[in-house]
């Protein structure tokens, strides 16, 4: 086991580095894949993705996780970035998970069904807006389809706001164990400025009823950034939470996209988001306040309890990332369903039609229904490898990665370490004797230092959210 090196233990407690955040805070990829999926093309010959799957079920391969997306949301959250359909026609569901059905039988007829499935995350929109018999379809569905690894993870995100106790039986009985809660701020007049009004009682509900049912992790999602919020009203969400007792919880700096994501242009840019102060701000206090709670600064806006799997992850140098943020599943192939969904094998990624009405033709013409996705080149692999490697365990080890990539990697890669110079200097990191590390002060900027060691980026960087 790899344990805890000086970096690690010292994020624990250590205050952040705040001008060398406003420095370096530069807009970049979250590197939940590399090559990032702003690089996708629609050029689907080249993916040749019958041999892509082929390949990633060859004799001997490894474990599956699942994602499957279910879009659908009651109302619109206007700072939403994600892929939703807004509608409070139930029969929606039922209507949405007959087609995800034949995606999924079109896929496994192309897979080694008895490859062990040990990672399922159901994803938004809001999987609880599909009445409790039509998550229990869903789940039939996936242990008819999937061989589902005992103790697998499989997790759902939910909204408190439409949550029943129902649905909380529902989940449970088809093998959900892990919760995701939308939170983003416990003020009632931020939550009205964002569309989304949520009372605290809720949130206790929930997780009341879910504590209840045996769900063995909840984390709560937060966004600092937001329409209105201030600084002292964020400490009180983080407060608020706290009480909550969740196992992990991500804080996210609020992605201000209007041009992918219209809806976003209610807000007044000048008027209503916080300065770039007052975000920094907040990203201060959520830092101080978790960490003197004892939870782990993961990086990347994620932290954990100390004896959480993902803590656990860290430490031992076996955390992964994929298009859902961290997780313990290193070696696992993404397949993905549904709309906008992206599957990850070792060395193609596809994505979804975004459209409903585009996805619902290929799958009635009996086609896998993807639009765009990479083939990704022995360097691309490459890269992948070693920016995985520093956003995961925050350091590189030449040596180690000298053998699993096949090469020196101190001289192939010369050039790049080279760019790490200014970086070294203000703290961020730091060489040792076995590759570098990256320090305290560096960690939120985890994102900042990948890019250096992204080609696709210094070349020629497309828009992107601010890394903090």
């Amino acid at each position: 086991m790899i344990l805890p090196t000086e970096s690690t233990l010292a994020a624990r407690t250590a205050p952040l580095a705040l001008d060398l955040i406003r420095k370096y805070s530069i807009p970049g990829p979250r590197y939940t894949s590399y090559p990032p999926a702003t690089q996708f093309t629609a050029e689907l010959p080249a993916l040749r993705l019958a041999d892509a799957i082929a390949e990633d079920n060859a004799p001997g391969a490894g474990p599956v996780s699942l994602y499957l997306h279910l879009p659908f949301c009651e109302t619109r959250c206007w700072f939403c970035g994600c892929n939703t359909v807004v509608t409070r026609r139930r029969g929606a569901a039922a209507e949405y998970l007959d087609d995800l059905a034949r995606e999924v039988q079109l896929t496994t007829a192309l897979m080694d069904r008895n490859r062990p499935v040990t990672q399922i995350h159901l994803g938004g929109g809001t999987p609880t807006f599909f009445p409790p018999d039509e998550l229990r379809r869903l789940g039939a569905l996936l242990h008819d389809q999937f061989k589902i690894a005992p103790g697998a993870e499989f997790s759902v995100e939910v909204d408190p706001r439409r949550l029943t106790e129902d649905h909380v039986t529902a989940l449970r009985e088809i093998g959900v164990n892990r919760a995701s809660l939308g939170v983003q701020d416990t003020d009632p007049k931020v939550q009205l400025a964002i569309h989304r009004f949520q009372p605290q009682h809720l949130n206790v509900r929930a997780i009341e009823w879910m504590r209840a049912a045996g769900f063995a992790s909840i984390n709560v999602d937060l966004i600092f950034g937001l329409p209105i919020q201030k600084p002292d009203g964020f400490a009180r969400t983080i407060d608020d939470v706290l009480t909550l007792n969740p196992d992990r919880l991500s804080v996210f700096s609020y992605a201000h996209v209007p041009w992918i994501k219209p809806a976003q242009k209610i807000f007044d840019d000048r008027e209503q988001l916080p300065t770039a102060e007052e975000k920094l701000a907040m990203f201060a206090i959520a830092h101080e306040k978790l960490t003197a709670a004892r939870f782990v600064d993961l990086g990347l806006d994620h932290f954990a309890r100390p004896d959480d799997s993902l803590a656990v992850a860290q430490r031992s140098g076996t955390l992964h990332r994929n298009f859902q943020g961290y997780t313990t599943q290193a070696e696992a192939s993404l397949y993905a369903f549904g709309v906008s969904s992206i599957s990850a094998t070792a060395n193609t990624y596809r994505q979804n039609h975004k459209a409903m009405l585009e996805w619902r033709a290929s799958l009635a013409a009996g086609k896998l229904p993807v639009e765009r996705g990479l083939r990704l080149t022995d360097e691309d692999q490459r890269r992948r490898t070693i920016i995985m490697r520093l956003m995961c365990d925050r350091r590189l080890d030449y040596a180690a990665l000298s053998q699993k990539l096949g090469l020196d990697f101190a001289k192939t890669y010369a050039a790049d370490l080279g760019r790490l110079d200014d970086l070294r200097e203000d703290g961020l990191l730091r060489f040792t004797a076995q590759g570098l590390e990256v320090t305290s002060p560096g960690i939120p900027l985890l994102r900042v230092i990948a890019m250096r060691f992204d080609p696709l980026f210094t070349s020629a960087p497309r828009r992107h959210a601010q890394a903090i």
